[in-house]
């Protein structure tokens, strides 16, 4: 049976050019600065969203984290959505390994925190018994709400009340290019208004490995220290930089055939007996949902669906995940309805 694998954009497998472009990279020690691919990529990624220099890091969270311990020190707050992945899904690193303090604002069904919030967690301290704001993050697009994309009225807002404050504003941007395809606008349009942003190679761009974190020239010198003290230095990294490479050349574009899927996977879902989904939530490659039979648990809906070579992921135990991605064609989404109408039937 072959599997429709729905659960996640980071299910891709790299493109016959990207296994082409890894057998023949050019190679050096990465740790010494000596990988010309890994410089190459760097250069290349700082340039397309608009900053000074990057880092490539081995994963999306090791990027955030070391943002977030290159930006704030021990006892400072940072500053993020109760909802967002680095909070939710990154296992508390910037309080384990940085001291740091999580203070979750509530976050909208679209991503975005409301901006009065924003301004009064960012307001300077003048108590010996307050913890100062060290970082405020933003992520676009935003996993939990279902792939919404933050515009850029709303960051330009929330970078003005950083920069008031004298906080730096960090943007967990993993899936940035899927907002910049959304919206129909270049990702600097985007970026522009982030002091830092981490996006990933290795979900809708398919690349096997590797994100990305880019900033200021000092701040990513900063960064490069903590990525070494998290044991995230590479070596002979170009074999991972070279897939990237054609992520970021030939990849990007390419996402609104994912956006088309997903709105395609929507409208049939919605369609459905059984299904409940506000399409409106649904602006790029995810489908979240939930099912009218609150008897029936979502764990068994989806290990149903399973039995029928759908592979999908369930939220909070309530919610279902659909992601599409490349690999993922219309005749799989197609089936795909037909197997949750079989499912919800049975």
């Amino acid at each position: 049976m072959t599997l429709i694998d729905l659960r996640s954009d980071t299910v891709t497998l790299p493109s016959p050019a990207m296994r082409e472009a890894m057998s023949h990279a050019a190679l050096g020690d990465d740790v010494y600065g000596e990988d010309p691919t890994v410089n190459q990529l760097e250069a290349f990624a700082a340039d397309l969203v608009g900053k000074e220099a990057a880092l490539l890091v081995p994963s999306g969270t090791m990027g955030n984290l070391s943002a977030l311990l290159s930006h704030a020190g021990r006892g400072q707050r940072v500053i993020c959505g109760d909802e967002c992945h680095i909070y939710y899904y990154e296992a508390g690193g910037a309080s384990a390994l940085g001291g740091l303090i999580y203070q979750t604002l509530p976050t909208e069904p679209d991503g975005s925190l409301p901006l009065e919030l924003v301004r009064q967690a960012l307001q300077p301290v003048h108590d010996v018994h307050t913890s100062e704001a060290g970082v405020l993050c933003l992520e676009n697009t935003h996993n939990r709400c279902g792939g919404t994309a933050l515009t850029p009225a709303y960051l330009a807002e929330a970078h003005a009340l950083a920069r008031a404050a004298g906080v730096p504003l960090h943007l967990d941007g993993a899936r940035i290019f899927n907002a910049a395809i959304a919206l129909n606008l270049p990702v600097q349009t985007l970026t522009q208004h982030v002091d830092t942003v981490q996006f990933c190679l290795s979900k809708g761009l398919a690349a096997p490995i590797g994100s990305l974190l880019a900033g200021p020239a000092p701040f990513i010198a900063r960064a490069r220290r903590v990525r070494k003290l998290l044991g995230g230095g590479m070596r002979q990294a170009g074999i991972i930089a070279a897939a990237g490479m054609v992520a970021l050349t030939s990849m990007i574009e390419r996402l609104a055939e994912d956006h088309a899927n997903a709105r395609l996977l929507a409208s049939g879902l919605a369609e459905l007996p059984g299904v409940q989904l506000d399409l409106s939530r649904v602006q790029t490659n995810i489908v979240r949902f939930e099912l009218s039979n609150k008897a029936l648990p979502v764990s068994t809906f989806v290990a149903n669906l399973r039995t029928h070579g759908v592979l999908m992921g369930s939220m909070s135990g309530t919610f279902i995940r659909a992601v599409t991605h490349y690999g993922i064609e219309r005749p799989a989404i197609e089936h795909t309805l037909e197997v949750v109408q079989k499912v919800l039937a049975e």
